[in-house]
């Protein structure tokens, strides 16, 4: 058995067994966890591209499998990525304690706006989403202050669009563990919490390589049985956002076929979120 295979091995252990969470690789980064950054580590995430951050890149390895396993900041260029985590930060410092419902994942999850106010009236909310985040970015953002001091009651992650722009390096069972291990951090961070997974809502149109690989990493999210553990619930909107055919529902998506309309794709997205948010809640 090679190296590769007792790492992957380890990781599975871990994500299922560990008391607390263990990355499949080691992170390379000078601040592994905490807030705030120190100099070195936040020079480290602002002046370097996140593509020589990846895991393997400080050995001068490939190891695409291992990406959105092993937690990296994001970058818009700059500190801009960072300057959206510092806000979210600060929400998070204000609202310390009990909460109803954390939202986390990416720009479907912050781009909730009004619809969630609608849909979900009198909870307290924080929504850490970032758009353009990935499951790296997402623990990343875990480990650095991105939920310390908060008591939720339920979390709601979607997260995993934005690894498809990177599936035909790291393959979509990557991509679903990264997933898995953003659940496996929840966990450990907030043992009694529920966590509601929402799988990857589809995008594009069928036939193309971006909407084929969000079906095959939620089927291989499937295959990882998340909601063995009964803290997790599944939530799986495929049927609901697509017609017959597989072809995207016009209404409830924007012009880019990714994003969600307010009136169309958050309705619907609320309807089916509620009766999981309810039970968690106790309501």
């Amino acid at each position: 058995m090679n190296l590769l295979s007792h790492s992957l091995i380890a990781f599975s252990l871990s994500v299922a067994f560990a008391a607390a969470v263990e990355y499949p690789y080691p992170n390379p980064e000078p601040q592994k966890t905490g807030w705030p950054l120190t100099p070195e580590e936040r020079a480290y995430v602002v002046e370097r591209p996140e593509h020589d951050r990846r895991p393997g890149r400080e050995a001068n390895k490939h190891l695409p499998q291992f990406w959105p396993a092993v937690p990296s900041a994001g970058a818009f260029g700059g500190d801009a990525w960072l300057r959206l985590h510092e806000a979210h930060v600060k929400t998070v410092q204000a609202n310390q304690g009990p909460l109803d419902v954390l939202l986390v994942g990416d720009s479907i999850t912050i781009q909730w706006g009004d619809a969630w106010a609608t849909h979900f009236p009198g909870l307290k909310t924080v929504n850490i989403g970032i758009g353009g985040d990935k499951t790296q970015n997402v623990l990343w953002r875990l480990d650095h202050g991105g939920v310390a001091g908060l008591q939720p009651k339920a979390i709601v992650l979607m997260i995993g669009n934005n690894n498809m722009f990177f599936t035909p390096e790291t393959g979509v069972e990557a991509a679903a563990r990264g997933i898995q291990m953003c659940v496996a951090n929840l966990r450990e961070k907030f043992p009694a919490a529920e966590v509601i997974v929402a799988k990857i809502l589809p995008a594009h149109a069928p036939g193309v390589r971006f909407y084929e690989d969000i079906k095959k990493t939620n089927a291989a999210l499937e295959a990882l049985k998340l909601n063995s553990d009964p803290k997790v619930h599944i939530l799986d909107l495929w049927s609901d956002f697509t017609t017959a055919d597989g072809a995207l529902k016009p209404d409830l998506f924007s012009a880019d076929n990714i994003h969600l309309t307010q009136a169309g794709g958050y309705k619907v997205y609320a309807a089916k979120l509620k009766p999981l948010l309810e039970r968690a809640l106790g309501k």
